[in-house]
């Protein structure tokens, strides 16, 4: 807002009296790597889901991240800041572009340990994207914002080449960019297929899910658009790649500029989970999330939503009711499909991302970084 594991298993684990689906592996790559074990599936019963604290070795604030595996993940930030680990979070290499240090890095798509796209945000030419090919060893610059009013705030990508921007309204209406060569060059979409906004509305870059797709499981056409700060919080959804879009209300407070859907996470192009609330320190944040079965043209609150605003959330792979959701205050989960869910954590964390074979990270202010990984509770 202007402002390779071999294989992978689903394993289940008790939390509170309820089944929590991880991915497990055998512990012994990662306390070789001086880390915290993963459960396997027999060691699965009694556990339950922890961060595990990551030295990132630097100050600034993650909003970006992107998992690739349970060893590879990128994070971008602050003081266009962009690291990169490919050992568990042991190491974090600085990969940022040289340059950057005042643009204010809000997204991060990667596609391996060294193809991924960050996105800069801020009104006029501070709403960049960048491209390395080579692990951040290099970058090239692949689109500067020349319009004053147009404020880019996330990105997401339906394949290694197909991918959308999302800017504020300019003009009455949602901007969306679109690349078809892996985020190398940009064109700004007609508005015509773009619903209307509301007055005030606009999406929040606070954790780079304010536009997600349903990546790599439909074909990848779909998309959807999360706002707030206008009367209603609403989704848009694109079954196109973002040509055109339909829109729906949704049960997340909204009625302020610091309201609204803040993260989405899509499974299919069926099931999504909707988070936010109110961002402001000490404000209470009811009905913080919400669920649709129908690809977003219809939101059910939850029935037991987070106890607080929650910024990011992501689905645990090949679960079909399992995810997680992180905020300022803790973190959450769902092992209902987001109709139900249980805090167990308080750390502070912005986003949160899982990749396909099961390693879940999050990350957020004063440098943190964390993995997912699994303790001994009821």
């Amino acid at each position: 807002m202007r402002r390779t594991l071999t294989t992978l298993r689903t394993i289940a684990a008790a939390l509170c009296g309820t089944a929590l689906a991880l991915a497990g592996t055998a512990a012994a790559p990662a306390q070789a790597a001086g880390k915290a074990p993963v459960a396997t599936p027999a060691q699965a019963a009694g556990k339950a889901p922890a961060w595990e604290s990551l030295d990132s070795g630097s100050d600034a604030r993650f909003r970006g991240l992107a998992a690739v595996s349970r060893t590879t993940a990128w994070a971008a930030g602050t003081k266009g800041t962009v690291l990169l680990t490919r050992d568990a979070g042991r190491s974090w290499r600085n990969v940022s572009p040289p340059g950057a240090g005042a643009l204010e890095f809000r997204d991060v798509e990667a596609f391996d340990a060294r193809r991924a796209v960050v996105l800069a945000i801020g009104e006029g030419e501070a709403s960049r994207v960048f491209r390395t090919d080579d692990g951040g060893t290099t970058w090239t610059e692949t689109f500067r914002n020349a319009d004053p009013k147009a404020f880019y705030d996330c990105l997401a990508f339906f394949d290694a080449r197909h991918g959308i921007a999302l800017g504020d309204p300019v003009d009455g209406r949602f901007r969306v960019l679109a690349t078809g060569d892996g985020g190398r060059s940009w064109r700004l979409l007609p508005a015509a297929g773009m619903p209307a906004a509301l007055p005030g509305e606009a999406a929040f870059a606070a954790s780079g899910q304010c536009v997600v797709t349903a990546r790599g499981r439909t074909g990848g056409r779909d998309a959807w658009i999360a706002t707030g700060g206008a009367a209603s919080s609403r989704v848009l959804h694109s079954a196109d790649r973002g040509r055109t879009w339909t829109v729906t209300g949704t049960p997340v407070p909204a009625g302020d500029p610091a309201r609204g859907v803040f993260g989405l996470a899509f499974r299919d192009r069926a099931h999504g989970l909707a988070v936010g609330g109110d961002y402001r320190t000490g404000q209470p944040s009811g009905r913080a999330a919400a669920v649709s079965g129908d690809g977003g043209a219809t939101w059910a609150a939850a029935a037991r939503p987070p106890g607080a605003y929650r910024s990011g959330v992501a689905w645990l792979p090949r679960s079909r009711t399992t995810a997680l959701a992180v905020g300022p205050t803790g973190s959450d989960v769902t092992t209902d499909g987001g109709r139900t869910w249980r805090g167990f954590g308080t750390g502070s964390y912005d986003t949160v991302d899982c990749a396909p074979d099961g390693g879940c990270w999050a990350a957020g202010e004063k440098g943190r970084l964390a993995r997912l990984t699994a303790r001994s509770g009821k």
